[in-house]
């Protein structure tokens, strides 16, 4: 990619571009199957086709004029891959969760979630009528005792039962890389008779031996799990989220979300996309393709991790997560590691507060099938050199030297 320079001549922030880039290996966007750098051969002809029967637009929410014959299609497919009875397609993934979760927890009702859930299920959370407990990430065994605990205590003040427990995690944590340990959280909450929300929106496509993403990698029922959110952005190279669950909640989702009434609907166009994509991911285009797609993701993670590992950085995470963060601890070398490594032509994420807590500032790096082994070597050379520069090297002494 093209990075283009930024410059601000005032204190007002205000950035002006300066007509200079820098061409950068992309190691930061979400692309986790590759279509993004190999449209033309697997997606393109069925886009142009879709660009030249549907308008780019439909001008209108889904409740109104806004839902067609491909709607209909993609959604049966997401329903199908995934392994669920229906599914829904929103235009947007952050308002899956935002708009989805007020309309399934209503006054008397509990929700309990990871303690790193993504913004938007904390968002979706607080905007609905029900109360909020929070357990350890990852940790099934503290969701047991949040779990035992509520249901001793009960609803405050009158402390009758509550109408519906519901427990919310995400397949891939998005800035810790860390997979969800899925089997025995279903496991606690079937025990508990509670319901469970899994949002898919970095494992659907990344994760599973067919990309069907944390249920497959994980050995967990599709059935065990009540309802299924993920998004097409990351490893689909399209836009929007979708929710996938029984006929009936899809059901009540379709006449109550706001994402829905009052949105514009998925364009027909984007619709396309992701289908090619899905076609390509599950085999039906008749190629290897997809299977090769997954098979790369999985090595290109894996072997970029060991050699952060190697090199003696910090890294979290689990193997066989795209997702690799890279710990730099201090505020200050936040803004030096991107700079450093953009001189040198590689294009990261970092993050700090208030995405992350202040002393756990990272590099957030994103790994693609697109990827070759010779951009994963420039790429791990480049961070070396920045890692002795800005001495991130902890794993080998405290002060980070190499």
């Amino acid at each position: 990619i093209n990075v283009m320079e930024r410059e601000s001549k005032t204190q007002d922030g205000v950035m002006n571009t300066t007509g200079k880039s820098t061409k950068c290996l992309n190691l930061g966007s979400y692309n986790y199957l590759g279509f993004a750098d190999d449209w033309n051969e697997t997606c393109r002809p069925e886009v142009l086709k879709a660009l030249s029967k549907w308008p780019n637009s439909m001008c209108s929410s889904r409740l109104d004029f806004g839902s067609i014959d491909i709607h209909d299609k993609l959604e049966k497919l997401v329903a199908e891959f995934v392994g669920k009875e229906a599914a829904i397609v929103f235009t947007m993934g952050y308002g899956t969760n935002a708009t989805t979760i007020p309309i399934l927890m209503g006054q008397e009702s509990l929700i309990i979630s990871d303690s790193l859930n993504h913004t938007s299920i904390v968002n979706g959370a607080r905007a609905a009528p029900c109360c909020i407990r929070v357990f350890r990430h990852n940790d099934p065994h503290h969701l047991e005792e949040v779990l035992r605990e509520a249901i001793i205590k009960g609803q405050p003040r009158h402390h009758r039962a509550w109408k519906k427990i519901l427990v919310m995690v995400e397949g891939i944590y998005s800035m810790e890389g860390g997979i969800c340990n899925l089997k025995e959280i279903v496991q606690v909450c079937k025990k508990y008779k509670a319901y469970i929300y899994v949002d898919e929106a970095h494992s659907i496509g990344a994760l599973g031996r067919t990309g069907r993403g944390v249920c497959e990698h994980t050995g967990v029922d599709p059935a065990d799990i009540d309802i299924l959110m993920g998004t097409f952005t990351k490893s689909f190279s399209g836009m929007g989220g979708y929710i996938a669950a029984s006929s009936a909640i899809v059901a009540f989702i379709r006449s109550q979300a706001a994402g829905l009434l009052y949105h514009n609907s998925l364009s027909p166009v984007v619709c396309q996309q992701i289908l090619a994509a899905f076609n390509v991911v599950s085999g039906r285009d008749g190629t290897t393709i997809g299977q090769q797609k997954i098979q790369r993701l999985v090595s290109n993670s894996n072997y970029f991790r060991s050699e952060m590992l190697r090199m003696g950085l910090h890294v979290y995470g689990d193997f066989d997560s795209p997702i690799v963060p890279v710990l730099l601890y201090y505020p200050c070398k936040i803004a030096a590691f991107s700079r450093e490594c953009l001189k040198r032509g590689l294009a990261v994420v970092v993050v700090g507060f208030p995405a992350t807590t202040v002393i756990y500032s990272r590099a957030r790096f994103c790994i693609s099938a697109g990827h070759t082994r010779e951009d994963l070597d420039f790429a791990i050379k480049v961070i070396d050199e920045v890692a002795n520069l800005l001495l991130l090297k902890y794993s080998r002494n405290s002060i980070g030297s190499g």
